[in-house]
């Protein structure tokens, strides 16, 4: 018998010409007919619903203007993120509508949301988005409670008399 040995270049010879390799296409924005891009957001157990337009720089949450809203400092600058990012604080209208959870898994999936919905209107801002991490969904959530235990972990206190 005789031994032959084979890299992958000889396999790349051995596939049919007909099965190239696919070319994706660039990615085209998603604007429906308000000339809006809609994106869905979701932190802990809140989910926003926020639609990005081009404007003055009109944020309303459930109805309220945005530093009514959220009050403290900490989350009006968690949900500018992604506009300080792009540099584009002030130039698009923001329509967000947020429940469950508290105000702090609001504002970090108001920020998400407001991260997809810049891709879906302009796709040339996802790198910039992407590196920061705002596109990716933070998992961490509660830990449920177990049944013989005070909280999740936390134990009831010992007695020993």
């Amino acid at each position: 018998m005789a031994e032959t040995t084979s890299s992958f270049s000889d396999l790349a010879r051995l596939r049919p010409a007909s099965a190239a390799e696919p070319v994706a296409a660039p990615a085209q924005p998603k604007i429906d007919a308000q000339g809006r891009s809609y994106a869905t957001g979701r932190r802990k157990e809140a989910v926003a619903r926020v639609w990005v337009k081009p404007g003055s720089g009109k944020f309303t949450v459930n109805g309220k203007e945005m530093p009514a809203y959220f009050a403290r400092p900490t989350l009006q600058m968690i949900v500018n993120q992604p506009f300080q990012q792009l540099e584009a604080l002030g130039h698009y209208d923001i329509v967000a509508t947020v429940v469950g959870g508290g105000l702090s898994g609001q504002a970090g999936a108001v920020r998400h949301g407001i991260s997809h919905a810049l891709v879906a209107y302009d796709p040339t801002n996802r790198p910039a988005l992407k590196i920061r991490g705002f596109l990716t969904r933070d998992s961490r959530m509660v830990e449920r409670k177990k049944y013989g235990k005070a909280k999740a972990r936390r134990s009831f206190q010992f007695s020993k008399r």
